[in-house]
């Protein structure tokens, strides 16, 4: 009896979790971004190193435009990492066609740095022979709610994008919380998959070569400024935790592909990091002074961080803030 009640709990969480997200206020613009138009392009990092990048982040990241997702490659000795794949077909032939021209080698991983489709939608068109690699988390809840990611996606990206006609498939290797996993790829090109926790949601996966120092950021560091940080999965002090450790570990002179702008650099993250410490101190005394989530939206403008991001209200009003309020009360009566 009680292992049914736990099972139904866990149904009414997960459900209540997408209601949450389907009900808050839509974002300023459907799509943020739309993937019938956008044009992936390839960067060179290094010695058969590639970043993935839409063809206007360039030109529009410190705009303060949302981009499509970012991704990139390494090609090894006997085959391709490929990391994401992507929203829906139109994008991942797209990846394909910039792999294809540089290297004919298969396949051979893929990673998924998170569960949200347009990093893992992609996953049913990749040959077979191809192994999937995905946070535990995010295997577990793809399986159990693939439908319900795939409405949250249509939600903010819009129908007939080809988003509708995706397939699930499952990962083959997970990395579990607190772990990692590298592989090794030939010619010292050494990727180290990582699994600090949640760092915008428990199914983050961090992509790193050590000896290059590239690393590939995900949803925790979407963008540089103005762009500030997508913490809608409901969680955020261990976030904010998590992030400033990514950001501690990195060195100096990593170069950095964020998940959803232009490539960077260590410097280039560091508004995310600043606008979660400066959320954290000002809700924190808000609740201090015991006042309500309303007053505390009305308190906590945060107007030194609101430099022209298109989705600043919209994510500080119905998500950052408001999960940081919860996180941060919570807390404070346990």
């Amino acid at each position: 009896m009680k292992t049914l009640f736990f099972k139904l709990n866990m149904v009414c969480l997960v459900i209540a979790w997408f209601c949450n997200i389907a009900f808050a206020q839509l974002p300023p613009t459907v799509p943020i971004w739309d993937a019938n138009t956008v044009k992936l392009t390839l960067k060179k990092i290094g010695t058969d190193i590639y970043a993935i990048i839409p063809a206007t982040a360039e030109s529009e990241t410190t705009k303060g435009i949302p981009q499509a997702t970012t991704g990139g490659f390494i090609v090894g000795e006997k085959g391709v990492l490929l990391i994401e794949v992507m929203l829906t077909k139109r994008l991942y032939d797209q990846q394909i066609k910039l792999i294809r021209s540089v290297t004919n080698k298969p396949i051979i991983y893929a990673v998924n740095t998170s569960d949200h489709g347009d990093h893992c939608f992609g996953n049913y068109l990749l040959p077979t022979s191809a192994t999937i690699i995905q946070n535990e988390f995010a295997k577990d809840n793809l399986a159990k709610n693939y439908d319900g990611i795939k409405q949250f996606m249509v939600g903010l990206f819009g129908a007939g994008r080809g988003i509708e006609t995706t397939v699930y498939r499952a990962a083959d290797i997970v990395i579990p919380k607190n772990s990692n996993l590298k592989v090794d790829m030939g010619g010292g090109k050494v990727v180290e998959l990582l699994n600090v926790g949640t760092a915008q949601s428990p199914a983050d996966l961090f992509v790193w070569m050590p000896n290059q120092k590239v690393f590939w950021a995900g949803n925790p560091f979407i963008a540089e400024s103005p762009a500030i940080p997508w913490l809608f999965d409901g969680f955020f002090l261990e976030p904010a935790a998590n992030l400033k450790k990514v950001y501690d570990f990195l060195p100096n002179d990593a170069v950095i592909i964020p998940g959803h702008g232009r490539v960077t650099n260590k410097a280039g993250i560091k508004y995310t990091i600043d606008y979660v410490d400066e959320l954290k101190k000002e809700v924190e005394d808000a609740v201090s002074k015991g006042l309500t989530l309303e007053q505390t939206k009305a308190a906590v403008t945060m107007k030194p961080f609101d430099k022209g991001y298109v989705l600043f209200n919209w994510l500080h009003y119905n998500f950052n803030l408001p999960n940081a309020y919860k996180d941060i009360s919570n807390n404070k009566k346990n």
